[in-house]
């Protein structure tokens, strides 16, 4: 259904070595670049994968996270969600809810980057029994 998502930045060097090393943990990579005047990343697993960008906003303001808005990144097991929050918490972002089951098989992590932006990793898992 989605096509991309974008949050705002206002360290796009930062912010590009925190996606680096965080989607690093799921393979995923940059798949395009724009020019200093207009930067932005891209990052996504192919061309026609959902992309996951961050920008720099166009009219020039400071970017500022979105009260109830949130990035949700999937995981494949547990495993990769605790290892996704563990390298964002160790990249300098903050905690919003440690790994755990929230119920119904959603295996869910929540913290924050280094702009403020919310962000979810997460998986589905069976139920036990």
């Amino acid at each position: 259904m989605l096509g991309y998502i974008t949050l705002g930045t206002n360290d796009l060097d930062a912010s590009a070595r925190f996606y680096d090393s965080l989607f690093a943990e799921i393979n995923v990579g940059r798949i395009m670049e724009g020019s200093e005047q207009h930067g932005y990343i891209v990052w996504a697993k192919d061309d026609v994968s959902t992309g996951f960008s961050v920008l720099k906003p166009y009219d020039g303001k400071p970017a500022q996270p979105g009260n109830g808005n949130m990035a949700a990144i999937s995981a494949e097991t547990p495993e990769k969600v605790q290892a996704l929050y563990n390298k964002a918490i160790a990249l300098g972002g903050s905690c919003e809810g440690q790994p755990g089951d929230r119920g119904n098989g959603f295996y869910a992590a929540y913290f924050r980057d280094l702009d403020g932006n919310k962000l979810n990793a997460y998986c589905m898992v069976a139920a036990e029994g």
